[in-house]
């Protein structure tokens, strides 16, 4: 490789040297282990362990069903195109394997060897069926009769039943019966997800709690199902599918209908992994993989429970000693005075940190412009509200004070598309104008907009933030919001709602950075002036914090900047494709990560600009999907007070953080970014919430 010196920034454009990129799906891996490793961290409470462990097993089944998917379906699709990195499709799903094996093994190790062990200590028992008391199998026995025997529905296969159709993420069980011949047969029992996973028992001390596994209740009383036969073995099974739908969007003439048959569909997808008890014989395995149409490489066989999502219902326990300590958010004092909120936000801006600042305010500016009779209009985007939203209740209680309401609901936001169209039916059955996003984009911008009637003008107060419309999430994700009444701001907002509802083809924004249509272009102004601004003798620095870094143009721009000297900050949580501390490439470049109480979810870029700092945020990552098929807005931080404590309160004390973070090696690893002997850790997160003295 021709060094690029320090000075001497490389060709405009993409780099393509394979060796200057991390693997995406390789990355997003090395992001789980991260947060499988706050399961094995034994300074953190029992119960936050417990949590997540399950939040691995969540996301390692969601990696399967959408990366997982996407290789397989270029390995059939003939695609022997290469990832920037170099790696064919068929290296990437054995690069995987060869990571997910260990991983999952680590796993049950931690959950059989250490967790449990633990929460036994503690009076929480999680027990085999057959490590129960003779009086606990018998109370199981009958509420296996009245609760669990009702609902199963064993499903043979022969010459007269087809093998029957085995949902996404269902675990099941693959029984072998004899009949009075003695010839072996085959039938499917579904464990039903609609009853507990975990099963309650009583418990000898009040102060104990016993639990055990529903399948393996099943499996104790299978006999039951099968009268008159005899059950010889049942084995463990579960199945995870392709669940990324593709929509044609052109061709379809009710894009609502459309999103509700693909969800529907989405048990039927291809088989991408088949998980089944380690013990469980090659012939039965082999029916599996004949019958569920995979390779022998799909399999992953595993000692213990097939899937430790469950072991989420734990954290539902009233143990506070066992938990992280609890905290109330706060409210700004600025908000905190009783005076209406359109008078406070006319006098200054207001920015919010969730979840050390309460998501309350952005609630109650919705209440507000709802109950406000000068309140003419509320434009606002929906991504993933969650369920019993009060952000829609107050959106329905405009609508029946009589303004208007648009709203557009982004149906595709993957996996909350069920809740997305029960809401966007609510909405339309109050007269709401909903709006479905545009052709070909997902609609991931958070921005909110309400237009109202004061003397002899129209002034437009916007909200615009780096997080979902999400109440329940905003108490665990760290996210930024803005409060505004800026004039170029809000004549944004109209043009950009305008590009969302009707046919707008506005090309230019005085303020506000949107993709597709600038974002692109104005972040590689960004990172060139600063590059400039080096050259010139100043001293630059870029400092960006996002949940991911994939798009090629990004991370080659990056380098420049690195080759001509700027230091070069990234705060990432996740995916990461860039190699930081290559010689002659990326050696003033340093990547961190943060995986910790708060799932880190705001994006930030702040660049020096020889002074005339600059900062933007939004909800952007530079990813090719971010960038190019997503509308997107970042927002300016004008006000220097502002911009300041993004600067320092929230980008400089994360990144001396050394209680949670870890930094990136060239090689792509990360090690745990530790302080000097003596030195106490640092933990930002907390520090950020001890600042507010939450």
């Amino acid at each position: 490789m021709t060094k690029a010196f320090p000075h001497e920034p490389a060709p405009v454009g993409v780099m393509t040297d394979p060796s200057l990129f991390i693997n995406r799906e390789l990355s997003a891996l090395k992001f789980h282990q991260r947060v499988f490793e706050e399961a094995l961290d034994d300074t953190l409470p029992l119960l936050e362990r417990v949590k997540f462990l399950s939040i691995f097993s969540s996301n390692l089944d969601e990696f399967f069903m959408i990366r997982v998917s996407g290789i397989k379906e270029q390995i059939a699709a003939g695609v022997v195109e290469r990832s920037p990195d170099g790696m064919t499709p068929r290296e990437q799903l054995k690069a995987i394997r060869e990571i997910v094996l260990p991983m999952m093994e680590q796993q049950r190790y931690c959950f059989n060897h250490d967790l449990s062990p633990r929460l036994e200590h503690a009076g929480i028992f999680i027990r085999d069926y057959d490590q129960l008391s003779a009086a606990q199998q018998a109370w199981l026995r009958s509420y296996f009769d009245t609760e669990i025997f009702p609902v199963l529905t064993p499903l043979a296969f022969d010459p007269g039943h087809p093998f029957p159709h085995i949902s996404n993420l269902s675990l099941n069980l693959a029984v072998v019966i004899h009949d009075h011949h003695h010839s072996e047969q085959f039938a499917r029992l579904k464990v039903p997800s609609s009853l507990p996973r975990l099963v309650a028992l009583p418990c000898d001390e009040s102060s104990t709690v016993c639990y055990t596994w529903l399948e393996q209740i099943i499996n104790a009383n299978i006999s039951m199902l099968f009268p008159g036969l005899d059950v010889v073995e049942a084995y463990y099974f579960r199945v995870i599918r392709n669940a990324d739908m593709e929509i044609e969007e052109d061709e379809a003439a009710d894009l609502l209908q459309t999103i509700e048959q693909g969800v529907r569909q989405r048990r039927f997808g291809s088989v991408v992994k088949l998980s089944v008890q380690s013990t469980m014989p090659a012939r039965i395995v082999q029916l599996l993989i004949k019958n569920l149409d995979v390779e022998a490489e799909d399999v992953y066989q595993l000692n213990g429970p097939l899937d430790l999502s469950s072991l989420m219902v734990l954290t539902k326990l009233e143990r506070p000693e066992l938990k992280d300590p609890p905290f109330m958010p706060l409210i700004p004092p600025v908000l905190s005075t009783g005076e209406d909120i359109f008078s406070i936000i006319r006098r200054r801006d207001i920015l919010l940190h969730h979840p050390y600042d309460s998501f309350n305010p952005v609630v109650d500016f919705l209440e507000a412009a709802a109950r406000d009779p000068h309140v003419l209009a509320i434009k606002q985007t929906l991504y993933r509200v969650g369920s019993n939203s009060p952000i829609v209740r107050a959106l329905l209680r405009a609508r029946e004070h009589g303004k208007q309401v648009a709203v557009l609901v982004e149906l595709k936001a993957r996996f909350d598309e069920e809740n997305n169209i029960e809401w966007a039916r609510a909405l339309e059955r109050e007269g709401v104008h909903v709006v479905y996003g545009l052709v070909g984009l997902k609609t991931h911008c958070k921005i909110a907009l309400v237009v109202r009637k004061e003397r002899e003008s129209v002034v437009r107060y916007l909200h615009v933030g780096t997080g979902n419309y999400n109440a329940v999430t905003a108490h665990i994700y760290t996210d930024l919001g803005l409060l505004t009444c800026r004039p170029d701001f809000g004549a944004d907002a109209s043009e950009l709602f305008n590009y969302l509802t009707g046919y707008s083809r506005q090309k230019q924004y005085r303020k506000l950075w949107i993709a597709p249509i600038s974002l692109r272009e104005n972040l590689r102004m960004l990172i060139e002036r600063e590059i400039e601004h080096q050259l010139s003798g100043q001293q630059g620095l870029l400092f960006f914090k996002m949940n991911a870094l994939v798009d090629p143009e990004m991370i080659s721009l990056l380098y420049r900047a690195s080759q001509a000297g700027v230091e070069v900050r990234l705060l990432v949580r996740g995916l990461c494709c860039l190699r930081p501390g290559l010689p002659g490439i990326s050696e003033t470049i340093c990547v961190k990560s943060i995986v910790g109480r708060f799932l880190e979810h705001s994006r930030i870029y702040y660049a020096r600009n020889a002074g005339a700092e600059t900062l933007y945020m939004g909800s952007a990552d530079l990813m090719q999907r971010n960038l190019d098929r997503r509308v997107e807005v970042l927002v300016p931080i004008e006000d220097q007070s502002m911009l300041t404590l993004l600067r320092d309160e929230v980008l400089e004390t994360m990144w001396r953080d050394t209680a949670q973070s870890r930094e990136l090696l060239p090689s792509g690893l990360y090690y745990c970014n530790q302080p000097a002997l003596g030195t106490p850790l640092f933990d930002s997160q907390m520090a950020l919430l001890g600042s507010r003295g939450a």
